[in-house]
């Protein structure tokens, strides 16, 4: 929200009275003085005006997880562990993951507190990549690239998946690029070919790229150029 209309929201300040504060630099958001109306201010931020604190603010987390297999992409579940269950960190309630992955598919995850970064990252319209490495039961033929590139049909939600480029790694392995995010979209798209996907991987979301030093189950915080890189 921007902070002219936060500001104008409490009962404590008219717009005049938050145009007036604002160009006498009298607000701070996070530490640091603000006065252009249009600065934002977010979930997590903290405001103060004349050193009075209006929001007290929260450190924002940004989280990268390897994720193992035999772990449900939840916050709870009353049969399984959870990939919450592996983050060792206070006030964990407070984090949400950002793009899901399937029981047994390994892993890129990010998990966070900032809903308005995980949306940017998530919502279909920024269409950011994401590239699973496949490996499969059938031998992968020629006419699939092609086929993922046409789109296939998806009768139960009666859409066409958007254009995905296969990239043929052996007989049996392929890395696979998509911008969407639908159930179980992966395993669906080999199913097309009656063949069943054995291992499935998530390298990369966008510009942000699994860990190599991350073990299975274990995590990192993002560094602040992984944070504005989405």
């Amino acid at each position: 929200m921007r902070v002219d209309r936060f500001l104008s929201n409490l009962p404590c300040f008219n717009r005049k009275q938050v145009r007036l504060l604002l160009v006498e630099k009298r607000v701070r958001i996070d530490g640091s003085i603000v006065s252009d109306p249009h600065a934002e201010v977010r979930e997590f931020s903290r405001v103060e005006v004349d050193g009075e604190v209006l929001q007290p603010g929260k450190p924002v987390r940004h989280y990268m997880l390897h994720k193992p297999p035999g772990c449900v992409s939840a916050t709870r579940d009353p049969e399984h562990p959870t990939v919450l269950d592996l983050i060792h960190e206070p006030d964990k309630e407070d984090l949400h993951i950002a793009g899901r992955l399937d029981f047994n598919t390994t892993g890129l995850m990010l998990i966070t507190n900032d809903g308005s970064w995980s949306r940017r990252l998530t919502q279909p319209q920024t269409k950011l990549p994401k590239v699973y490495y496949v490996e499969t039961e059938q031998l992968i033929g020629p006419e699939y690239a092609r086929k993922f590139t046409e789109g296939l049909y998806f009768a139960f939600e009666d859409l066409t998946t958007l254009p995905a480029n296969l990239e043929v790694l052996g007989p049996r392995s392929a890395r696979l690029s998509i911008v969407e995010g639908r159930y179980h979209q992966v395993k669906r798209m080999f199913g097309h070919f009656d063949n069943k996907v054995l291992r499935l991987h998530r390298e990369r979301m966008g510009p942000l790229v699994l860990d190599s030093s991350l073990n299975p189950g274990e995590y990192r915080p993002l560094s602040a150029q992984e944070i504005e890189m989405i």
